[in-house]
């Protein structure tokens, strides 16, 4: 099967930017993140983890565009 991963790093530099990101947003919502597989997570915490930073880099961005 292959695999047609979406959720790819556009700038490989900024891979760990986005891990050290992703960990704070779960810390700050409770979410318990660990290094390397979380399978265990519902569906409801990863939403929450990647809608949570959905919602703070948009903010961010139309901070900059003021």
């Amino acid at each position: 099967m292959a695999s047609n991963k979406t959720n790819r790093v556009e700038v490989p530099e900024a891979k760990a930017a986005m891990d050290r990101f992703k960990t704070e947003v779960a810390s700050e919502l409770g979410v318990d993140l660990k290094e390397g597989y979380n399978g265990d997570l519902t569906s409801k915490e990863a939403g929450s983890i990647g809608g949570e930073m959905v919602r703070r880099m948009i903010k961010k961005q139309e901070e900059m565009m003021k």
